[in-house]
């Protein structure tokens, strides 16, 4: 009966990715820039306010939480889009390996960041870290990522991966949704009000597919699949919020040897 109940965990896990990646490929093909960052304009996204908003962001996380880069690290970045956040990891590691599930925003974030000469752009399968050898990295980070998958259980095997792929004494920070309400289905006129928007081509599209709408995450279950993993939490902020932030770090050496 487990294993039963295990094969169809992956089956639906796999679907669930396969419907991603359709969604977002179309969602990058619709409005990439708004789609990624939703405080932008819908009909005159400003490219400048992105990349800038990608910086600061990134600059806040890693001051919330304390978290220290050395030059030689190997990065993972775990749903980069067009490379908003990519840029700014990209100057304080050795090398970066940014996964999207999405053909389309990978496309474009190469174009876009034709000069990142130490990242490598991975197309992933939306539900692992597939591509990436155990123990290969020394950091792992999303941001505004895990809150859009369907399932609470994807981001849990995602934190689950994190721990593959870390080397001892590694950290995995990273932003998840610990708000159940922020993920109800809208009512049927907020939809059809959406749905006469996409339409007319004034507002975003298809904002109530499983994808965008997401999933909240668990405190205790986060806590227990890091531990599976051989991951202990550092650092917690703003239980409770749709933006909890983690700090993770991968058991090992002395927590303090990593430099900074």
């Amino acid at each position: 009966m487990a294993s039963r109940a295990r094969r169809a965990a992956v089956r639906s896990s796999a679907v669930a990715g396969a419907g991603m990646r359709e969604f977002w490929d179309a969602r990058a093909e619709e409005n990439a820039y708004y789609f990624i960052d939703n405080r932008l304009d819908y009909r005159d996204p400003d490219s400048d306010a992105f990349w800038t908003g990608g910086r600061e962001a990134l600059d806040t996380v890693i001051e919330l939480l304390g978290v220290e880069f050395a030059p030689t690290d190997s990065i993972v970045e775990i749903g980069c889009g067009l490379g908003r956040i990519t840029r700014g990891l990209a100057e304080r590691g050795a090398e970066v390996r940014a996964l999207d599930v999405s053909e389309r925003m990978l496309d474009r974030a190469r174009r876009l960041n034709a000069d990142l000469g130490n990242v490598e752009w991975v197309l992933g399968d939306g539900r692992t870290l597939a591509p990436i050898e155990s123990q290969s990295a020394d950091v792992c980070h999303s941001f505004v990522v895990f809150q859009h998958l369907p399932e609470p259980a994807m981001t849990l095997a995602y934190v689950r991966e994190m721990g593959r792929v870390l080397r001892p004494d590694g950290i995995a920070f990273f932003q998840v949704s610990n708000a159940p309400a922020v993920h109800r289905k809208p009512g049927p006129i907020r939809r059809a009000l959406r749905a006469a928007g996409s339409w007319l081509g004034s507002g975003p599209g298809d904002q109530s597919h499983p994808a965008w709408l997401g999933s909240p995450t668990d405190l205790g279950d986060l806590e227990h699949a890091a531990a599976q993993s051989g991951m202990r939490v550092e650092r917690l902020v703003g239980a409770g919020t749709p933006f909890c932030f983690v700090l993770l770090r991968k058991r090992g050496r002395f927590a303090g040897s990593r430099e900074g």
